[in-house]
């Protein structure tokens, strides 16, 4: 796993121009998030902020034999309340485990590099993370390890506003948001299972690119990254 940084330098090096960016957590990320991270020897994830619905902090797209499709992990909802990222726990009270992987499965099974990842895929759902954070956490080590992406990973000590001191992806790296809004983005098109039935699907999770790109896909990262 890449070193960790305990605390938040709150504003750029000016000097040496140094800024490293500030990112959401996310459950398997999409390529655009990644592209954030090329380059880079430090990121920094924000923990102290509220959960936002409806965003990638606990949903991914993968490519389904029927097209893009979004898998959703459902959380403990705080009625009345406003829910710090940390504190957002998942519910388990359906089998969503089950079918993401069997929809994980189903997608990339046939793909050129599933199986040599597999075992590391499925240990995700072998096991019941209390919080959203810490699943996506893990997750993110174990995708930056697997992307060759040596950069350290650390945390806001409290939250940051977005004052401009930093390169800030916390709202604009969303479902939400059309990715071509990002200028700083050009989603290079690679090999898809499902390609030859609907096209090129970009900026899905980064499980779409490993599974079928296996060690190029840091090749594609770098080649997405303006």
């Amino acid at each position: 796993m890449p070193a960790q940084l305990s605390i938040l330098n709150r504003h750029c090096e000016v000097r040496s121009n140094q800024c490293s960016p500030l990112l959401p957590t996310a459950y398997w990320p999409p390529v655009q998030y990644y592209t954030k991270i090329v380059g880079q020897q430090a990121i920094y994830l924000e923990q102290h902020e509220h959960y936002q619905k409806q965003t990638y902090r606990n949903r991914c797209v993968i490519y389904a034999a029927n097209g893009p499709t979004a898998l959703v992990i459902p959380i403990i909802r705080m009625q009345g309340r406003k829910m710090p990222i940390r504190d957002v726990r998942i519910d388990y009270s359906t089998p969503w485990q089950r079918v993401h992987w069997k929809a994980i499965v189903s997608a990339y099974r046939s793909s050129a590099f599933f199986e040599y990842y597999e075992d590391d895929f499925r240990s995700f759902y072998e096991r019941e993370e209390t919080f959203l954070f810490d699943l996506n956490e893990k997750i993110l080590h174990l995708t930056l390890e697997l992307t060759g992406l040596h950069t350290k990973v650390g945390y806001t000590a409290e939250f940051i506003p977005s004052d401009g001191d930093m390169p800030d992806w916390r709202t604009l790296i969303s479902p939400k948001v059309d990715f071509t809004a990002d200028t700083k983005f050009k989603p290079q098109s690679y090999y898809q299972v499902f390609a030859p039935k609907h096209g090129f699907a970009a900026n899905l999770s980064i499980l779409d690119l490993l599974c079928n790109e296996g060690n190029n896909s840091l090749s594609v990262l770098q080649a997405s990254k303006i």
